[in-house]
This record gives C-alpha cells, structure tokens and sequence, in this order.
C-alpha cells in the first residue's frame, strides 16, 4: 500500500490480521499513531514508522489486572457504564439464548445449534 491516493490519518485501529493491515503505517500523519487488539505471526516492519515518528500500541483488556497497575479502576469504569446502560435498556447484550446449568444434554444442544449454523447471539451454560 503506497500513501500516494490515500488520505493521511491521524491514527489507524486494527481490529484483525494484524500483519495484513500494517502496512496502514505508510498512510499515517507524521507523529500518527497505530494501534492493534490482535496478535501478529510475524515481525512487524515498524521501520516504516521512524521517519514519521510514528507510534504503535498494543491494547490488551487484562494487562492492568495481569499487572495490578495503579490505574486498574480505568477497567472499572466503561464496564460499570456499559452495566448501568444494559440495566437502563439503552443497550442490549448480544445474548441469544441461556441454555441453563451445564451438563451434558444442554452441552449437546449448544453444539447442535451451532452446527446448524443458525444461533443468533452468544448461547449461555451456567453454573461453572
């Protein structure tokens, strides 16, 4: 991917395939910034930041509890938000179907729907 016909941005979220969408770095601003949620298999060609002084930034949802860092309560707050929101009902989960307790028969028919391909939403087994 080449900048020449692209837009420069500011800053670039990659959400999959890490390595299939790096080359986002050739159309960051200056001082831009790139920032993944997913793993990579190979090394990332971050020299094509340096020139522009570019960043790149891992976001990993347990590195605060994993590492008890002092800001730990930051995870506290948009998963209370999110709480108060789906309580409010201004918000809805993405839960299908609360199969019960989990044992073998509502296992089976946790597969049998997801092989059927027709499951909408998250299946929920309870009582781990």
């Amino acid at each position: 991917m080449k900048a020449i016909g692209f837009e420069q941005v500011d800053y670039v979220l990659i959400f999959n395939e890490t390595d299939k969408h790096f080359p986002v770095a050739e159309v960051i601003k200056p001082q831009g910034g790139i920032c993944s949620i997913v793993e990579n298999t190979w090394p990332l060609p971050l020299e094509l930041l340096k020139q522009k002084s570019g960043a790149f930034h891992w976001e990993w949802m347990y590195t605060r509890s994993m590492f008890k860092t002092p800001d730990m309560i930051e995870r506290h707050k948009p998963l209370s938000e999110a709480a108060r929101l789906i309580d409010a009902g201004t918000i809805r989960t993405t839960l299908g179907k609360n199969l019960g307790k989990i044992d073998a028969a509502n296992l089976r028919e946790a597969h049998r729907l997801l092989e059927e391909g027709r499951a909408i939403g998250k299946l929920v087994l309870t009582g781990f």
